[in-house]
């Protein structure tokens, strides 16, 4: 997104409705409906009650935490779990673990998310006259239909969404205004709902009903997509999502007081099993307009929810979570990506999802667990934001923190009363999680094997290759990919590869580290001449939304480092020298192997197994590099993690008798 368009102005608030809000914006079409079906018989302590948390949730847990607090965790105007675990993991290494936690939740969400937001759409059309013996909850016409749209939907991701992400805005504009308008309609009929507002009837409804406490796994609904709002803080700018909230936020309680409203002007003893109040409160003249647009509000949720994956993964790929896999860019719209894996998978999930539970009212029954960790996971690390980064007196820190671990905690406690009808996607939610700590701790494992030796101490050695040309020589410009985050150090590995194995002769030898900034968008460089044109290390530093595409960055180093003079890359060969041709370079990549002479617990080969068997369906070294292949040359090295230890003892030789 342009820089523009994160300043407060009228098309920045407009793109903030199309990007952010879609999850929580499309929450009226089932939230109460859930409540209702819940709460068993319906009264006017139910419908009091049910308003009451859901205004103060939205209140509590919506604006208080997220829009007030948590939006102020701004890294270089971006947001997200790991743009909030980039801030504060210089705090404790073991912050990786809750930003792991919510970071695979919050991608588990996104397989139920657009299943349960079409379908609840595509069943009012059960509503239309004609349609209402077609149209049938969990029939195969409506499935049918929820699955063609969700095809097209992740067909379409790899073309990019900046052509139609333009009209989002306008929609979800026309979406608030209808849900606010209809609420109202039904608000002035039964203007005593306003009472609901008061704490008091969410208290004695937790405290009198026989659900009373279990029904805050429906209330959770209303707030699913909160996380969204510190996600894309990086798309709209702060101020436009505080602002546009104030509208959001009103037109979705006067949705829910419209539906409440409704359902206390209904004659007593109405039974409202299977009933939407939602789709009742809209006049059938515009019945039909109105679940199309519902069903274009719930598209524009589920392709936010698609973006935030890619979004989500791309970061988890720059951090060493995840296995580098194909990333594509299908416009030249900042930081909008496609990855081809993760878009199958979202896909297949959410197909599986369609078919499992079959209706919305099923899907709600499993849905809000997910969030809820993900939720405590953000509270966790905005601890250590607020304490350490705001430099907050600890005793408001500690009461901000008890105050969401409260309301965090209940719906926990609430929603793991799903378990059982959730564990559909406990398989995929221990996937993704136990995929991002494999990754954690091998990469942990693989750096602390590392060897270094000073460089100062090699240099002779590289000079005095790279003069002796009884050794042919390999490349003009020989490249290394380091991992010393010190320029003083080097890879004993690096140097085995060049003077041990067999010796590597080069004009230029360079070492290229690259650093992940804390920014999302950084990328600067620095050149250390090491040797006078004979040993250059180059640094690049990146953001963590920015991929390590090196060929590239490297080449445009060469080409500002030739035009200051400060390089020059001409063929050193008399034949081609004097046509001025370019010289050649060569990167050489070192890949790891899991060694057979290895002596570890079962845990710790579990890890190194697995980490090893799932990196065969990522990409390799150079591909993840960007390297071309007709200049790169793998190397492939042993991992030897814990040597087995061999007691060998020589005896004397055995003597035959002549």
């Amino acid at each position: 997104m342009e820089p523009q368009i994160k300043k407060l102005s009228a098309i920045g608030l407009l793109i903030a409705l199309g990007i952010i809000y879609g999850d929580i914006g499309t929450s009226p079409l089932y939230v109460f409906q859930t409540l209702l079906t819940e709460g068993g018989k319906v009264n006017k302590s139910l419908v009091f009650g049910s308003i009451s948390c859901i205004f103060w949730t939205l209140t509590l847990q919506t604006t208080f935490k997220y829009v007030i607090i948590t939006l102020q965790a701004d890294n270089h105007g971006e947001g997200g779990i790991f743009a909030l675990y980039a801030l504060v993991r210089r705090y404790g290494r073991w912050l990786a673990i809750p930003a792991i936690i919510g970071a695979g939740t919050l991608l588990a969400d996104g397989i139920i998310t657009p299943p349960i937001s079409v379908t609840s759409a595509i069943e009012g059309l059960g509503l239309v006259h004609g349609l209402s013996h077609i149209i049938v909850p969990g029939n195969h016409v409506v499935l049918l239909i929820v699955i063609i749209i969700l095809l097209l939907l992740f067909f379409v991701q790899q073309f990019g969404t900046h052509l139609i992400g333009s009209s989002f805005g306008p929609v979800m504009f026309f979406w608030f205004i209808m849900i606010g308008v209809l609420g109202f309609m039904q608000f002035i009929q039964y203007p005593e709902i306003i009472k609901a507002f008061n704490p008091y009837y969410g208290w004695r409804l937790l405290a009198d009903h026989p659900r009373g406490f279990w029904l805050l796994g429906a209330v959770f609904l209303c707030t699913t997509g909160a996380e969204a709002l510190y996600s894309d803080l990086g798309h709209c700018g702060l101020k436009n999502i505080r602002i546009s909230w104030v509208f959001v936020k009103i037109t979705l309680l006067l949705s829910y007081l419209g539906q409440g409203a409704w359902v206390l002007l209904q004659p007593a003893h109405t039974n409202f099993s299977g009933v939407n109040p939602f789709f009742q409160i809209i006049p059938h003249a515009i019945l039909l307009p109105g679940i199309l647009l519902a069903t274009a509000a719930t598209i524009i949720a589920s392709q936010a929810l698609i973006s935030g994956s890619f979004t989500l993964i791309n970061e988890a790929i720059s951090m060493n979570l995840w296995p580098r896999v194909t990333v594509k860019y299908p416009s030249d719209v900042r930081g909008q990506l496609y990855i081809p894996s993760i878009n199958l998978i979202v896909c297949i999930g959410c197909v599986a999802v369609t078919l499992y539970f079959r209706t919305s009212n099923a899907m709600t029954a499993a849905y809000g667990f997910s969030i809820t960790v993900a939720m405590l996971m953000t509270t966790t690390l905005m601890y250590f934001f607020m304490r350490y980064q705001k430099k907050w007196p600890l005793w408001i820190v500690v009461l901000i923190v008890c105050l969401f671990l409260t309301v965090e905690g209940s719906f926990f406690a609430a929603n793991a009363a799903k378990l059982l009808k959730r564990l559909f996607f406990l398989v995929f939610e221990f996937g993704l999680i136990g995929t991002m700590y494999i990754f954690y701790k091998a990469s942990r494992i693989n750096y602390g094997l590392l060897q270094f030796v000073k460089i100062k101490t090699q240099l002779p050695f590289l000079a005095a290759l790279s003069e002796d040309e009884t050794i042919p020589k390999f490349a003009t410009h020989l490249i290394y990919m380091t991992r010393a985050n010190d320029d003083s150090d080097i890879e004993q590995t690096i140097m085995y590869s060049i003077l041990s194995r067999k010796p590597k002769r080069a004009d230029v030898y360079w070492f290229i580290h690259t650093t992940r900034a804390d920014g999302p968008y950084t990328m600067e460089y620095c050149v250390n001449e090491l040797l006078p044109d004979k040993v250059i290390r180059l640094e690049f530093t990146l953001g963590f939304r920015v991929q390590p595409r090196i060929n590239v960055l490297f080449r445009n180093v060469v080409e500002e480092l030739v035009r200051t003079k400060e390089l020059n890359i001409t063929s050193p060969y008399e034949s081609l020298k004097k046509y001025n041709l370019m010289a050649d370079f060569q990167f050489v990549i070192l890949e790891k192997f899991l060694s057979y002479n290895n002596e570890f617990t079962a845990g710790e080969g579990f890890v190194l197994r697995t980490y090893f068997w799932l990196k065969k369906f990522g990409l390799t070294e150079a591909q993840a590099f960007g390297l071309d292949t007709s200049e790169t040359r793998i190397e492939c090295l042993p991992l030897v993690f814990k040597p087995v230890k061999v007691n060998l003892k020589r005896i004397p030789n055995k003597t035959t008798n002549p």
